[in-house]
């Protein structure tokens, strides 16, 4: 697949004024991974966008699972040449030359680099079940295994949906906990009697009491060992199939045995049970603290998480498990998560605020012919183009945008959007309550 870059340059900038380079839009060429969960070939968003974007072939075998946009070392961005000839350089190398870029209140508080990563991800299978470290855990992590975690920060994230999207996610309230001992036997094996006993006998005012016997029990079931997972792993499946003949199951029983077809005698299969069964709506978004458990199950999603690939996992993969950091690092938190809707901020444009400095993601919908401005702001922003044409009018420059287009914005560059087709597209920018905070603290 090729694609034609065009640019409309509006202001000769020749005459070497940084100021006025400083504040031009960029065109990103950006990284793809190809795990193993991701959609197939054409199948997948992720690789539509990465063929635009690069103009390379889609590989019609491949998975291709997380388009990454950012500075992030295994997966760089690099900033495309405007006449098709120049050097290749990296964002992130780009940045620490003109750290200006990224406004002084960001450079002051993260340094010359991008504080947070971009991604869209095409889930056909289900990723690990998995926590992300808050700092101080992720130094050390990263200082005693730094091939297994990558860098020393920490990694909140918030998934948005494009498409109808499923993850499992916190631990469910006590309730629920105590229906599943009472429905799962298999899962009262693993544990072992007192952890279950405790948690039946026990009400929401026991709080600390309850996050603590919740912790043993949920030790106790990821670090079963393997011939006592996979018989009662056996044993759950033959009587959920045995059931389904004269009940509809649950959808959790549904989920659980999807699972173990992708991740057959796994001890995440059963865990599953314990976390909350999310489903989003596309335009619906949940957020990720340091410490909280999920897993993404199915569909495709924009994600925005602070400059981070620091991963410990449990369950529900192939690679690396750190059960016992993972159990010991937990918040053990219950109940359902939040689900963030957006706010308007304009007819065309929703704002989604997680509670973390690093990010903030708008989404934005202009349908042809209508036209948007996003005022200039302290910080850098990403745009992503995932669908339409239009054209994107900076400080310096003019820029025809279409599908799989990535562009970086400098800090202080207010962006006129027009749209010659209807025009989708995400914005990723540093948390805009930030810059609000700082202010009222001067």
């Amino acid at each position: 697949m090729t694609k034609e870059w065009v640019s409309m340059e509006v202001v000769n900038n020749d005459d070497g004024s940084s100021s006025l380079k400083q504040k031009k839009v960029q065109r990103l060429r950006c990284s793809v991974q190809n795990y193993d969960w991701g959609k197939i070939g054409e199948d997948s968003q992720v690789a539509r966008l990465y063929a635009w974007n690069s103009g390379s072939e889609i590989d019609p075998d491949k998975p291709y699972a997380e388009l990454w946009m950012g500075t992030h070392e295994s997966g760089s961005s690099y900033l495309v040449p405007r006449h098709g000839d120049g050097e290749i350089v990296s964002l992130k190398s780009w940045i620490s030359k003109n750290p200006n870029v990224l406004g002084e209140r960001v450079l002051d508080k993260w340094g010359s680099d991008l504080p947070f990563l971009f991604k869209v991800l095409s889930v056909e299978e289900a990723l690990s079940i998995q926590a992300h470290p808050d700092k101080e855990s992720a130094k050390t992590l990263h200082k005693l295994l730094p091939n297994v975690y990558k860098d020393g920060n920490h990694k909140p994230e918030m998934a948005l949906a494009i498409t109808e999207f499923e993850a499992l996610c916190g631990f469910i309230s006590l309730e629920e906990l105590k229906v599943v001992l009472h429905n799962v036997p298999e899962i009262v094996k693993l544990v072992g009697n007192a952890d279950a006993n405790q948690l039946l006998h026990m009400n929401k005012q026991d709080g600390e009491k309850v996050k603590n016997v919740l912790r043993s029990a949920f030790t106790q079931l990821m670090s079963a060992d393997k011939e006592m997972t996979t018989k009662a792993i056996s044993k759950m499946k033959i009587r959920l199939h045995r059931e389904s003949q004269l009940r509809q199951l649950t959808d959790k029983e549904q989920l659980v045995l999807k699972l173990e077809k992708q991740y057959p005698a796994d001890i995440g299969v059963i865990s599953a049970f314990f976390f909350n069964y999310v489903k989003l709506n596309p335009g619906e978004a949940l957020y990720l603290g340091a410490n909280e458990l999920h897993a993404y199950i199915s569909g495709e999603c924009i994600e925005c998480m602070a400059t981070s690939d620091n991963v410990v996992r449990a369950g529900l993969t192939p690679k690396h498990r750190d059960i016992q950091t993972l159990c010991s690092m937990l918040t053990y938190k219950q109940g359902f998560p939040e689900i963030l809707q957006g706010f308007p901020l304009s007819p065309y444009i929703t704002r989604y605020l997680p509670p973390f400095d690093e990010f903030e993601v708008d989404r934005c919908v202009l349908h042809m012919g209508a036209s948007t401005v996003f005022p200039a702001i302290p910080g850098p922003s990403i745009f992503l183009v995932v669908g339409g044409e239009g054209t994107m009018k900076g400080v310096v420059s003019k820029e025809v945008v279409c599908e799989g287009d990535v562009l970086f914005v400098p800090a202080n560059v207010e962006i006129t959007l027009t749209a010659a087709a209807e025009l989708h597209l995400y914005r990723a920018g540093v948390n805009s309550r930030f810059f609000q905070t700082l202010r009222v603290g001067m």
